[in-house]
Parts: C-alpha cells; sequence; structure tokens
C-alpha cells in the first residue's frame, strides 16, 4: 500500500469512527432529552423503585433491570465456554474436516434471525423445561438464558476465531522451532497470547444479549418481579420496551421507557469501559 493509500485509509477509518461516536452521542441525547422530564416531574424516585404495578401508580423498573443483567450475565456463563470449546475444536483438537464443518455452520447460524429461535424454542424447550421444573409455564429466566447463550454463541466464537486465527499464523513457527504440536501451540502459546480477543467475545456476547428483545418478550414470562431463581417468569427492560411503546405518550409508564433505553446503554457503557480499562492497565503492566 502506498503512502497516498495509507492517508486515505487512515482518513476514511477516522470520519468512519467520528461519525460512529457522533451517533451513538445522539442516541444518548435524544433519551436523555426524553427522560429528563420523568425526573423534574417528580416521578423519578417512582420509576427508579422496586415494584411495577400501574393500576396501583406504581412504575418501579428496578426489577427490570436486574432480569435483564440476570439473564445476560447468565448466557453469558453458558456461551463463552462453549465458544472457546468450538474455538479448540476448529484449531486443531478435532479432524480438519469437523473444524471446517463447524466454521461453516457458525456463520450459517448467524443469518437466523431471532425470531426463529424464538419460535423453535416454543415448540422443543419449553415443554422440556416444564416437564424438568415440574411446575410454571417453562417460560422463565432459564428458558431464556439458555436460547439467547445460542444466539450470542456464533457471534463470540467468530471474535475468538478471528483473533486466535492471526495469532496461531505468528506463532506457528515459533512453536516448532521449539518442538511443540499443533495442539500444543494453541494451547500454550496461542491461548494466553488471545486474551484480549477472549474479553471482547465476552463483551460483544454480554451486549447481544442485554440488547436482545424477542427472546426475552418470547420466553422469559413477562412477569414484572425481581428474579430470584431460575424457574422465576421475569421482565427485562427491552421486553418492556417492547410490551408499552403503544401506551399512552403522556403517562408514567410512557416515561419509563426513556429511562430504561438510559439504563440498557449505561450498562453497556459500562461494560466496555471496564474492558478497555482492563485492556489498557495490562498493556501497560
Amino acid at each position: 500500500m502506498s503512502v497516498r493509500e495509507s492517508r486515505i485509509a487512515s482518513l476514511v477509518l477516522g470520519a468512519s469512527a467520528i461519525i460512529v461516536a457522533l451517533a451513538v452521542l445522539a442516541v444518548f441525547a435524544f433519551l436523555f432529552k426524553f427522560a429528563l422530564p420523568v425526573f423534574t416531574g417528580g416521578q423519578g424516585a417512582c420509576i427508579l423503585s422496586g415494584v411495577w404495578n400501574p393500576f396501583k401508580g406504581q412504575f418501579g423498573i428496578l426489577p427490570m433491570l436486574a432480569a435483564s443483567l440476570c439473564i445476560s450475565l447468565s448466557a453469558l456463563l453458558i456461551g463463552w465456554p462453549l465458544a472457546l470449546g468450538l474455538c479448540c475444536c476448529m484449531h486443531g483438537f478435532t479432524p480438519r474436516p469437523l473444524g471446517r464443518f463447524l466454521s461453516i455452520l457458525l456463520r450459517g447460524m448467524t443469518a437466523f434471525p431471532t425470531v426463529v429461535y424464538g419460535f423453535a424454542a416454543i415448540f422443543l424447550l419449553v415443554p422440556v423445561m416444564r416437564e424438568a421444573l415440574g411446575h410454571g409455564s417453562g417460560l422463565n429466566w432459564a428458558t431464556a438464558a439458555l436460547i439467547l447463550s445460542l444466539v450470542t454463541l456464533p457471534t463470540m466464537t467468530l471474535v475468538m476465531d478471528a483473533g486466535m486465527h492471526q495469532t496461531e499464523r505468528r506463532l506457528r513457527l515459533t512453536g516448532a522451532a521449539l518442538g511443540l504440536n499443533r495442539q500444543q501451540v494453541f494451547s500454550h502459546l496461542v491461548l494466553p497470547a488471545c486474551r484480549s480477543d477472549l474479553l471482547a467475545a465476552a463483551a460483544l456476547g454480554f451486549a447481544r444479549a442485554l440488547g436482545d428483545t424477542l427472546i426475552p418478550l418470547m420466553l422469559a414470562g413477562n412477569a414484572p418481579q425481581w428474579p430470584t431463581a431460575a424457574s422465576d417468569s421475569i421482565r427485562t427492560l427491552t421486553a418492556h420496551i417492547g410490551l408499552v411503546l403503544a401506551t399512552d405518550s403522556s403517562s408514567a409508564t410512557y416515561g419509563s421507557l426513556f429511562v430504561a433505553g438510559c439504563l440498557l446503554l449505561l450498562a453497556n457503557m459500562c461494560v466496555q469501559l471496564m474492558l478497555r480499562t482492563h485492556l489498557r492497565t495490562r498493556g501497560a503492566a
């Protein structure tokens, strides 16, 4: 690449970064503009409380925030180890044809709409969960977390795989010089060098699960209560937004939508900042 082409590429990338940053700031400004009257009008304490019962004038969305975090973290705890295991399979721990098949399968899974996972789960997983738990409808925290882990699995796996592929190419000769086979190179050299990629995959998987609407809406039960057990029916912030979006625009219920959007963005931003801080601290060390 010539110097001129390099400068053009840098300008394009810099302009793209500025546009994305401005778009995110515009979203924050929009949500903050419509959420601010909720607090200046004296409804802030009501919305940031622990009980949702509009018929009694209680509009607390904190149980939904807790539900969003619980489902997202559960999906991450299930999906991230599976993604790492699949990456190991694709990098020498299984025969090459199987590794190529897994790679093709994961890329194909990214093309399926989320609603397809939800409908399949209603007919296949929900009856199993209902029988396994022995009570309830099968629409609960555990069911939604299992399907969300499946939805986020391709994203996390492909992010890990991209980083591992480049690192493996860079360290292949080093491993051969040390007399290591492919599995040993991957275990002792590639994995430790891909810590940032593993963390990035976890952050993206968490953000994907936190922002999903259809799976919690279809499978979590939509009961606005605090999550206390995996068998509980709960409502996430995204499902709450989908359910009450068409309500009266002058009501406290409608105002809770913008507060919910702000909380979702703040939660995602906190996760990303924690990741960047950790990587910067590790790089400095």
